[in-house]
């Protein structure tokens, strides 16, 4: 698995040179692995106004959509040269609560302050994730 940890984030930060941030100046790259082996990719991608910014995870996670995943997310690797330990915002976290595999966490794969991946899983960050009873 540390091999694929390495992977994961070794992609995540080569994609995060295709961002679009010129606004911001803090580019983000992502790449999510399914449980079907496949992996996905995402840019955050800014627009003057601010609220129409995709972030990374989002796209990457849109990407797997657009090919038609709908659940099996395993792991997703976040990298952004501006900033370690670059933590996925809240509406992020939701978005991988909804594409994971069931009742299975998410493994999330940051920088450390010595420029290591270093794992954490979804339900630290989003303990309490949204759930819809149907």
């Amino acid at each position: 698995m540390e091999k694929t940890i390495n992977e994961l984030f070794d992609e995540a930060k080569n994609v995060s040179k295709n961002s679009y941030s010129p606004y911001s100046k803090f580019p983000v790259g992502a790449c999510a692995l399914f449980e079907n082996g496949k992996k996905y990719y995402g840019v955050n991608v800014e627009n003057v106004s601010y609220g129409l910014t995709l972030c990374a995870e989002r796209n990457a996670l849109s990407n797997a959509i657009t090919q038609g995943e709908t659940s099996g997310l395993v792991a997703i690797a976040i990298y952004s040269p501006k900033q370690k330990m670059c933590v996925p915002c809240g509406a992020c976290l939701q978005w991988m609560a909804e594409f994971r595999r069931e009742n299975k966490d998410v493994t999330i794969i940051l920088e450390n302050d010595d420029g290591m991946a270093v794992t954490h899983v979804l339900s630290e960050f989003l303990p309490y994730n949204f759930k819809f009873d149907k």
